[in-house]
C-alpha cells in the first residue's frame, strides 16, 4: 500500500513549540484523512528546528464508493419542505427522488445517493492547504510582500493583509510525495500562500545549503543525515546527552543531568555538536543554584560537577549546531565570555545581598508583629518587605498583609496534613522573604530557592526551608509536587488565599484571559490535594478562609461583600475547582460522562470525587455493572415519562400491594443494596459501595422481564412507580446513573 512523505519546512521554530506542533499535524492529517474515507497502516511525526515531518505508511489508494438512502418528507408535505430536503440531498427535481411506501406513515421520498470514491492524491490535495492554513500555533507571523495592506502593490505583489498566509516563522518549502515501495512515488499537487508542493528539501543550513530531491521517507531520512541534519529529535536527544557524558567523564567530570533542558538544546539544533566551556573558579563562590540557573536560562548548557563529588566545577557543556574548522574552540570561548559576564551580575548581587542590611531600628514594628528576630538574614528582610509596603494586589493589600493571611491559613490547615502549624506559621512569614534581594531582583526564577539557601544558612528547620522553595510548586502540569507536610500546608495556603482573594473582588478568568494565572493555581491546589491523598473539604473550609480574608486594616471597603453573598461566591469558586479537576481527570484517562455522574455542586471533597470515579470506572467494566446501569436507565426513563404526564406516585412503597414475587424480591433487594452501599459510603469504601448496588442486577432484570409498571389499577401503578424512586434513590448515593452513556 502506498506511503505518504510530508514536510512542512521554516524558519527555526521556537523549541518549546515543537513536539506540540508535530503532534497537531499528524493528527490534523490523519483526522482528515479518516474522514474522508481513508485508512492507513501507522503513522509517526518527526521535528527539528526548521521543519515537521510526517511519515504516514500503508495508506489506501482510493476512498471507498459510498451509497447512502436519505428519507425525505411525505409526498403530502408542503412544497417548501420539498425543496428544502431536494437541496439537501444535492437533487435537481423531484423526479430525481424515489417514493418508499409505510403502513403507518404512508408515501414519502427517499434520495438515493451515490458517492463514487476519491484518489487518495485528490483527497490529501485538497485537505494539507487547509490545516497548514488552520494550524494551531500559539503566536503566528505574517511575512513578505503579499503580506501588506490590501489595495498597495509591493514589487509587483498585490498586498492581502490578513488574508495573506500565517505560520508561526516564514514557511520555505513544501514536500509531499505519495507512492507504493515499489512504484516511484508521485508529488502531491497542490499550493499553499504561493509555496507549490515538490519533492525538493534542503539539509544543513551551513553544511549542506543544496536541494536535494527525495523519494518516500527512508530516502529522505538517509539523504538528510547524509546532509547534517538528525530529524528524530529523541534521537538527537540522546546523541547529546552520551557526548556530554563521555566529554565531561574524559575530563574528570560528571554531567548534571536536566531533562527539560536537554528537550529544549535537541529543539535548537539539527546536527548536535558537543563542546566545553569553562568559567573563572571565583565564580563557584556563588550558590550553586545561581550558577545552574544562570548558565541554563541564558546559555542553555548543562553544568558538570567533579568526578564524585557535590559541589559543581567551572566547566560546562555547549551544544553547537555546526561542525566548526577549529574544532569549536571560538564556540566555547565566545559562550564562556557571555557566561563570566553573567556570572559576574551574579556574583555582585550575592555579595550586595549579604552585606545590604536594612535599619533595625525602622524594622521593630514589622518584626514584632510577625514575632521575627532581626538577627537573622531572611527575618531582617521579611520585615523589610512588610516596613516597604510592596503592593500584591491594590484590592488585597501589600505583601506583607499577604503574607499575614497566608501564615494564619497555614496553620489551619497543618493539622489537615499532618504538620505541625508552627512550622507552618514559621515557614509561610518566610516564604516571601527573598523578594528583597538584590539576586532575585535580577534573576526572579530563583524566588523560593534563595529564600531556602539563606533560610538554612541561618539554621532554620530544613523543612522551613524546604517549604519557602516549595511552596510554588507545583507550577504546571509536569512540575513536582511537594510532598513535606509543611511544605504542603504553605503551598495550599498561598494558593488558596491567591483564589479566594480575587473570588471576593470579582477578578475571575474570563474566556482565555487568566491575567492572575488563577487555573494554574486551582490545578496545583487539586494535585497537591490528590497526589499526597489529603481529605481537605472545600467548601466548609472557604467560609473560614474567606472569613479570615478582609480584616479593616487588609480589604478596603470597596472589596467587603455582604455576608449573604458569600456562599454564592464559595460555590461559583467550588464550581470552578470542579471544571479544573475535570481537565485533571479527563488527562489522567478517566471518562467525561462518569466525572459527570460523581460531581454535584456541592461536591467539596476532591479526593472523594476521584476515588468515586475509579470505583464507579471498575464497577461499570463488570457484567453486573453494565446490566444494573440498564436496567437503572430504563427505570429512570419510565420514570421520566410519567412524571412529565403527571401521573400520580406513591410517597413510600407500601409492601402491602406488592402482587407479583419479582416486586417483592426487587423491594427486598433495594432495601439491603441501600442499607448496605449507604453505611459502605460511610466508611468512604465506594468498591463495597458497589458491590452492595450489584445485587440489584439480577432483581432489577426479573422485574421488568415479568412485571408490568403501568398496571390498570392505580395504585398498583403508583406503587410500582416509587419503587422504581428507590432504585433511582439507591443508586444516586453513589452516582447519578442518568448521566452515564451506555
Amino acid at each position: 500500500m502506498p506511503d505518504l512523505l510530508l514536510e512542512l519546512r521554516s524558519e527555526e521554530i521556537p523549541a518549546r513549540m515543537q513536539r506540540k506542533a508535530a503532534g497537531d499535524l499528524k493528527k490534523m492529517v490523519t483526522d482528515g484523512l479518516v474522514e474522508a474515507g481513508l485508512t492507513y497502516e501507522a503513522a509517526r511525526e518527526y521535528w527539528t528546528p526548521r521543519r515537521l515531518v510526517l511519515d504516514l505508511r500503508g495508506l489506501t489508494a482510493r476512498s471507498r464508493d459510498v451509497h447512502e438512502e436519505r428519507k425525505g418528507p411525505s409526498t403530502k408535505a408542503p412544497e417548501q419542505a420539498i425543496q428544502g430536503f431536494l437541496r439537501s440531498a444535492g437533487l435537481s427535481s423531484v423526479e430525481e427522488a424515489h417514493i418508499h411506501s409505510d403502513p403507518k406513515k404512508g408515501d414519502f421520498y427517499v434520495a438515493h445517493i451515490s458517492k463514487p470514491g476519491r484518489a487518495a492524491e485528490e483527497i490529501i490535495a485538497g485537505l494539507i492547504p487547509g490545516v497548514v492554513r488552520s494550524f494551531p500555533w500559539p503566536k503566528e507571523m505574517r511575512w513578505g510582500a503579499a503580506s501588506g495592506p490590501r489595495g498597495l502593490t509591493y514589487s509587483g505583489i498585490a498586498g492581502l493583509g490578513g488574508e495573506t498566509l500565517r505560520w508561526v516563522r516564514p514557511l520555505q518549502s513544501i514536500v509531499c510525495t505519495f507512492g507504493p515501495e515499489t512504484e516511484e512515488p508521485v508529488v502531491v499537487d497542490f499550493e499553499v500562500g504561493g509555496i507549490r508542493s515538490g519533492n525538493v528539501t534542503y539539509g544543513h543550513r551551513f553544511h549542506a545549503p543544496d536541494a536535494i530531491t527525495v523519494r518516500r521517507f527512508e530516502d529522505y531520512a538517509a539523504k538528510l543525515e547524509a546532509a547534517k541534519v538528525v530529524i528524530d529529535a529523541d534521537r538527537r536527544k540522546e546523541i547529546i546527552l552520551a557526548d556530554a557524558k563521555n566529554l565531561a567523564f574524559a575530563n574528570g567530570l560528571d554531567l548534571v543531568e536536566d531533562e527539560g533542558l536537554l528537550e529544549e538544546v535537541s529543539g535548537l539544533v539539527e546536527w548536535p555538536v558537543v563542546l566545553l566551556g569553562e568559567f573563572e573558579q571565583d565564580f563557584l563562590a556563588i550558590p550553586p543554584e545561581v550558577i545552574r540557573l544562570t548558565i541554563r536560562a541564558n546559555q542553555k548548557c548543562l553544568v558538570t560537577r567533579p568526578h564524585g563529588g557535590e559541589a559543581l566545577s567551572n566547566r560546562f557543556v555547549v551544544t553547537a549546531n555546526i561542525e566548526a574548522t577549529d574544532g569549536g574552540k571560538e564556540i566555547a570561548h565566545g559562550n564562556g565570555k557571555v557566561v563570566r559576564a553573567r556570572l559576574s551580575d551574579a556574583l555582585y548581587f550575592w555579595k550586595t545581598d549579604q552585606a545590604d542590611l536594612p535599619d533595625l531600628d525602622q524594622l521593630t514594628a514589622s518584626a514584632e508583629k510577625f514575632g521575627l528576630d532581626l538577627k537573622k538574614p531572611l527575618d531582617q528582610r521579611m520585615a523589610r518587605l512588610d516596613h516597604l509596603g510592596v503592593t500584591f494586589h491594590a484590592k488585597l493589600g501589600t505583601q506583607g498583609q499577604r503574607v499575614e493571611r497566608i501564615r494564619r491559613l497555614a496553620q489551619e490547615i497543618a493539622p489537615l496534613v499532618g504538620a505541625d502549624p508552627d512550622l507552618a506559621a514559621r515557614a509561610a512569614v518566610l516564604a516571601k522573604a527573598d523578594l528583597t534581594t538584590e539576586i532575585v531582583g535580577e534573576f526572579p526564577e530563583l524566588q523560593g530557592a534563595m529564600g531556602r539557601k539563606y533560610a538554612l544558612l541561618q539554621g532554620e528547620n530544613p523543612s522551613v526551608a524546604a517549604a519557602i522553595e516549595e511552596h510554588y510548586k507545583p507550577q504546571g502540569p509536569g512540575d513536582s509536587v511537594p510532598t513535606d507536610p509543611v511544605s504542603i500546608a504553605v503551598a495550599l495556603a498561598d494558593k488558596l488565599d491567591t483564589l479566594v482573594g480575587f473570588w471576593a473582588i470579582d477578578e475571575k478568568p474570563t474566556g482565555s484571559k487568566d491575567p492572575y494565572a488563577l487555573r494554574r493555581a486551582a490545578l496545583g491546589v487539586i494535585r497537591l490535594v490528590l497526589e499526597n491523598a489529603i481529605r481537605l473539604p472545600m467548601l466548609s473550609n472557604l467560609k473560614f478562609w474567606e472569613s479570615g480574608l478582609a480584616p479593616e486594616s487588609i480589604e478596603p471597603a470597596t472589596v467587603r461583600s455582604a455576608d449573604d453573598m458569600r456562599p454564592a461566591r464559595n460555590l461559583d469558586l467550588l464550581s470552578f475547582f470542579h471544571d479544573r479537576l475535570k481537565v485533571y481527570l479527563r488527562d489522567q484517562g478517566a471518562r467525561h460522562d462518569l466525572i459527570d455522574a460523581v460531581i454535584t455542586p456541592e461536591s467539596d471533597d476532591l479526593l472523594a470525587i476521584v476515588r468515586r470515579v475509579e470505583a464507579l470506572g471498575f464497577f461499570l467494566a463488570t457484567d453486573e455493572g453494565k446490566n444494573l446501569l440498564a436496567g437503572t436507565k430504563r427505570a429512570a426513563n419510565i420514570l421520566a415519562a410519567e412524571e412529565k404526564k403527571k401521573t400520580a406516585i406513591a410517597e413510600a412503597v407500601d409492601p402491602s400491594l406488592l402482587r407479583e414475587e419479582p416486586e417483592k424480591k426487587l423491594f427486598a433487594a433495594v432495601n439491603q443494596a441501600e442499607k448496605e452501599a449507604g453505611q459502605a459510603i460511610q466508611n468512604e469504601d465506594f468498591s463495597a459501595a458497589m458491590l452492595a448496588l450489584s445485587v440489584l442486577r439480577e432483581p432489577v432484570d426479573s422485574f421488568f422481564e415479568h412485571v408490568l409498571v403501568n398496571d390498570p389499577d392505580e395504585n398498583v401503578r403508583a406503587n410500582r412507580l416509587a419503587l422504581l424512586l428507590r432504585i433511582r434513590a439507591a443508586t444516586d448515593q453513589v452516582a447519578d446513573f442518568s448521566k452515564i452513556a451506555g
